[in-house]
């Protein structure tokens, strides 16, 4: 299964070749606005992505890290969500002790991202290690009210991204919508909201657009990816993306849809399908 850390090279990824495909720039209806993740493209340099995302209409670029906050700018995009120091998957806000280097991390990075104009940046709730999940929500509301005056004074959001347990992410706490909204819900914060990604949730909940609907007010990104397998979101897998992105789109939602799914076939090919299906 691929993760963030660990991306599975396949032959088709091994022979993407230099030249990038011809495109004329592609007109959205903006209804959603789509952003694409960069660890799916590693194969890819960051400059020939943000071309591409150029031509097929995309907004920006997700999940970078400080020193490439700039990058997406030269082409008139934004980096969409940043790595600011927000703890990792497995050691984050669900443990008091890693509160002050959260803390620490944010207070430094989170004006480097005001600057760059990236809206977002993530964290985690860490993983349970026999921790209660009564125990943990608490202890991660304790660690956002701590750093949320920094998001607010910033004008940046601050995202705890929900993951499954179930098969990527063994021993995750925030696995399910209920805790994160119980959590965002208890901080009360504008610049504090999930990361709602919808391959995790259905793979963790299913029921996808009634929970995005009840709980719209608290999440403030998305992410993609086919169910199973975390690859394109296509007729292969099992999730009807353009009626969730429609149920997004009806809801306002004025922020951004990355796509984050490890590409199968031609991956510059396969991002530009996956926008056109989402662009409702």
């Amino acid at each position: 299964m691929p993760t963030r850390r660990t991306f599975l090279k396949s032959s088709l990824a091994a022979a993407i070749v230099a030249k990038m495909p011809e495109a004329n720039p592609t007109p959205r209806k903006n209804r959603i606005h789509q952003s694409v993740s960069r660890w799916c493209y590693k194969d890819i340099s960051l400059d020939q992505l943000c071309t591409w995302a150029v031509q097929i209409g995309l907004k920006g670029i997700d999940l970078l890290e400080l020193d490439e906050f700039e990058v997406p700018r030269r082409y008139g995009l934004i980096c969409t969500m940043g790595y600011a120091g927000g703890g990792t998957i497995s050691d984050a806000l669900n443990r008091p002790e890693n509160h002050a280097a959260i803390e620490d991390a944010f207070r430094k990075n989170i004006p480097i991202a005001a600057k760059a104009g990236v809206p977002n940046v993530i964290t985690f709730s860490g993983i349970r290690r026999g921790m209660s999940d009564e125990e943990g929500a608490r202890n991660t509301v304790i660690g956002l009210n701590r750093i949320k005056k920094i998001a607010e004074d910033n004008g940046v959001t601050i995202c705890l991204e929900l993951l499954n347990s179930k098969r990527d992410h063994h021993d995750y706490m925030a696995d399910h919508t209920a805790w994160g909204a119980r959590v965002m819900n208890e901080v009360n914060s504008p610049r504090v909201k999930l990361l709602y990604d919808i391959y995790h949730m259905q793979i963790m909940e299913g029921d996808l657009i009634t929970t995005i609907r009840e709980n719209i007010h608290t999440l403030g990104h998305f992410h993609t990816g086919g169910v199973p397998g975390r690859h394109e979101i296509d007729a292969t897998q099992e999730i009807q993306y353009p009626a969730v992105m429609k149920a997004i789109a009806d809801l306002n939602f004025s922020g951004y849809v990355a796509h984050e799914f490890v590409p199968t076939r031609d991956p510059l090919t396969s991002l530009r399908q996956a926008v056109d299906l989402c662009d409702v």
